[in-house]
């Protein structure tokens, strides 16, 4: 190959890796401007600086909810009793955002202690009936307010 077409195969080559990475960051900055926060009153408020969930393209995350009714008074009792506020709030999230429970794609549990699994999973799967997310379920050292358990969950908007 001449040294010409080598130098011209080359220049054309950067002007494409340019031309995508413009493409890529018009999509981030597309991206950035689809990004809305949800709130519901039907929810307890975030506790520090973060959203109860945000709306993003096609999807829908949701912060951890822990177990705080919608006034902010912390459930104290069962894991089960914890649990069941938990998912309460995040219907009321779910709702806030225009989705239902059937459109949830992946959750994330948080458990101070994975001795409850059982407990969780059965409200878990009381919850969410037939419909099967993706989960994932981690044990931690500790959660907000002394919460034996948080959830999160990802949506896709019907």
């Amino acid at each position: 190959m001449r040294i010409e077409d080598r130098q011209s195969l080359r220049w054309q080559t950067e002007t494409m890796n340019i031309g995508k990475l413009e493409n890529k960051i018009r999509k981030i900055w597309e991206w950035e401007d689809m990004i809305e926060p949800i709130a519901t009153n039907k929810a307890p408020a975030a506790i520090g600086p973060y959203a109860q969930a945000v709306s993003a393209g096609q999807f829908v995350f949701t912060s951890g909810q822990i177990p705080l009714r919608p006034d902010g008074s912390f459930v104290d009792g069962s894991i089960e009793e914890q649990v069941a506020q938990v998912l309460t709030n995040l219907d009321a999230v779910l709702e806030a955002a225009g989705c239902q429970r059937s459109d949830v794609v992946k959750a994330t549990i948080f458990m101070t202690n994975l001795a409850d699994f059982d407990k969780v999973n059965q409200a878990y799967g009381a919850f969410f009936g037939d419909h099967r997310p993706a989960r994932s379920t981690i044990q931690v050292a500790g959660l907000p307010k002394g919460a034996q358990v948080e959830i999160e969950l990802v949506v896709v908007k019907p």
